[in-house]
């Protein structure tokens, strides 16, 4: 018998955002299994912020085929708290992976071919011991393979009942325009994307992606809102021992000037003054215009999920706000880790 009972009020805890055209909606705030979701954390601690994020209404798990680490640890993770937890609640769920990057030796194991895309679901759908995923992602641009073999490929996992819905990841403005064009020819649409977005990192802007995905119709899903965590409270002052800065594993340390503290410090109280957490702030202006669907956190702290949960409660920023926030972040130094998959490309 399932000893989890998830909160009763947890639909009334979060907002659900119509992705694009299509009749399907995510939460405003989304939780990814990025980091913190490998052999190196206790499996209760993942189970723990699985739970929490569901009774604060965070349908919606993000992950990717090679997530851990090890790659695949975070999918078979996923897969038992599925099976231990989540086994009576899996159609109030929405699963999502990805395949692109590099999973297993050989010309065969990364990229965008038609035989590393099948295979990758597959073994996704195994490691999570489900019958099918409600969105998978082709995870970069492949620039080797042509584009109507990887979403053909994503067609032939959506007829084939691997997948309800696909995705793209990363596709700048005129790859994405291409794919969803492609996509529609075949019958399956492109239901959403997924950039890295943030105050500090606006390539999407510069590239014109919103503008596309708005037109096109298609959703989209911030990953990075917080800037590897640059836009939380942790660095306000220095570098926490044991932070992803002072371990150096998604957040080089040299991003952390006394320049970007100082402007950091500076959007905190602005925050205060909203009422909110910097991080809250952080993914209200993601999603404060209505063109992100939702923005994806991550979280090694069930109080930093209970945290952000709450963003969506305020998405109002006055033009005060807008051009004080914009004088802080617009000329950020901050590094595009993907812009060799999307503004690059």
């Amino acid at each position: 018998m399932n000893a989890y009972v998830p909160a009763e009020s947890r639909y009334e805890k979060m907002t659900y955002r119509r992705c694009g055209r299509s009749g399907l909606k995510l939460p405003a705030i989304s939780l990814g299994l990025w980091h913190n979701f490998g052999e190196n954390t206790p499996h209760r601690l993942k189970r723990d912020l699985c739970r929490s994020a569901f009774d604060n209404g965070i349908t919606h798990f993000d992950l990717g085929n090679n997530y851990g680490p090890p790659p695949g640890a975070a999918e078979e993770a996923l897969g038992e708290i599925l099976r231990t937890d989540f086994s009576e609640y899996r159609d109030e769920l929405i699963i999502a992976s990805k395949a692109g990057y590099r999973m297993w030796p050989g010309p065969y194991g990364e990229w965008g071919s038609r035989k590393y895309l099948v295979a990758s679901c597959d073994q996704t759908l195994r490691r999570l011991g489900v019958d099918y995923l409600d969105i998978f992602y082709s995870h970069r641009f492949d620039p080797e393979t042509p584009l109507e073999e990887t979403m053909g490929a994503l067609d032939y996992i959506v007829r084939s009942g691997r997948a309800q819905y696909v995705g793209i990841s990363s596709y700048n403005s005129e790859r994405t325009r291409e794919a969803v064009g492609i996509l529609k020819e075949l019958g399956t649409p492109c239901l959403i994307h997924q950039p890295s977005y943030n105050m500090l990192n606006r390539w999407v802007e510069r590239d014109g992606l919103l503008d596309t995905l708005e037109e096109l119709g298609v959703g989209s899903i911030a990953f990075t809102p917080l800037a590897q965590g640059m836009l939380t409270s942790k660095y306000l002052a220095s570098v926490p021992k044991g932070s992803r800065a002072d371990q150096g594993t998604s957040l080089d340390s040299s991003e952390l000037t006394e320049d970007m503290i100082s402007r950091l410090r500076d959007l905190n109280e602005i925050a205060e003054v909203r009422g909110q957490t910097l991080a809250q702030m952080a993914l209200a202006w993601v999603l404060r215009r209505g063109r992100v669907t939702s923005t994806l956190i991550g979280a090694s702290k069930v109080k930093q999920i209970e945290d952000c949960a709450k963003a969506w409660a305020n998405l109002n920023f006055s033009d005060a706000e807008e051009k004080a926030i914009d004088a802080l972040t617009a000329d950020s130094p901050t590094k595009n880790l993907w812009a060799q998959s999307s503004e690059g490309v």
